[in-house]
């Protein structure tokens, strides 16, 4: 009998929303790391035409306040917040600035990362290492912690999305800085683990992977190295990189109730490199 209602009351909600509705995101709020540049900002922007007001955190001010006036531009709020998210102390005061006057989050997307520097694991220093993980994971553990937290707290479910890569699996031969081959494999892992642990709470954890996307950073290291770009590219089966916007649609998707079944998921997403 029990199973019957539960499969009634599923069948109700679904005639009462239809499919796009099911990814339309008003009235909730996002907060997103690194929002103010490449994938950060495209998914950003995504979710605002979605429905949703975003809180983002970035390091430069232009940047930060040119995404915010496209937001706006989709009728959300959009509040900006210069953070350097690698640091610690900076990580933990604007988490705390966003519960305290902005709360609360429905949405936290960990974005903010990247590999920065090419160091042999052999020459690398202890603190560069430290540097380099708190860039991008020690502040996938912190954001998840107090936004997360609150999300438990306020006890109305939610949603944590963290941006890995598909070098969680795949190491760039040509490359070194394995710090972050390391980092992105243990969000995967982290994501996982969560997600078994959050979901009594209703809230859902899922990590987005991807490929080789044309941020401005890709773009000026594939000009400096045209042959390591061809060659990953030539992995690629439509021989093309990603573009940035491609993501938001994806983030839009766990974002929303549409993915409400998806947990402890990390979707590649990279034009089938890694297949």
């Amino acid at each position: 009998m029990q199973l019957k209602i539960e499969l009634s009351d599923q069948k109700n909600r679904g005639a009462q929303m239809s499919v796009l509705d099911r990814f339309r995101l008003d009235g909730k709020r996002v907060f997103i790391t690194g929002g103010s540049r490449g994938l950060g900002r495209e998914m950003a922007l995504a979710l605002a035409d979605a429905g949703a007001d975003i809180i983002l955190t970035g390091r430069d001010v232009s940047s930060l306040n040119q995404t915010v006036a496209e937001i706006k531009r989709f009728g959300q709020d959009a509040i900006p917040i210069k953070a350097d998210m690698s640091d610690t102390n900076d990580c933990q005061k604007a988490c705390e600035l966003v519960l305290e006057k902005y709360g609360p989050i429905n949405v936290l997307i960990n974005n903010v990362g990247g590999r920065r520097e090419s160091i042999p694991t052999e020459e690398m220093s202890l603190d560069t290492w430290y540097k380099y993980i708190d860039l991008n994971l020690t502040h996938v553990f912190l954001c998840t912690k107090l936004i997360g937290g609150s999300m438990i707290k306020k006890g109305h479910g939610g949603r944590v999305i963290n941006i890995s890569s598909i070098n969680a699996w795949n190491a760039i031969r040509f490359l070194q800085g394995r710090h972050y081959e390391t980092a992105k494999a243990a969000i995967v892992q982290f994501t996982r683990s969560l997600a078994i642990d959050w979901a009594p709470h209703r809230i859902t954890v899922n990590a987005i992977c991807p490929g080789l996307f044309m941020t401005e950073p890709n773009i000026k290291w594939s000009t400096d190295n045209p042959e390591e770009i061809k060659s990953l590219i030539d992995r690629i089966p439509g021989r093309e990189t990603g573009k940035p916007e491609d993501l938001g649609p994806l983030a839009v998707y766990l974002a929303s109730d549409a993915s409400s079944y998806i947990n402890g998921a990390s979707i590649v997403i990279d034009g089938g490199f890694t297949c």
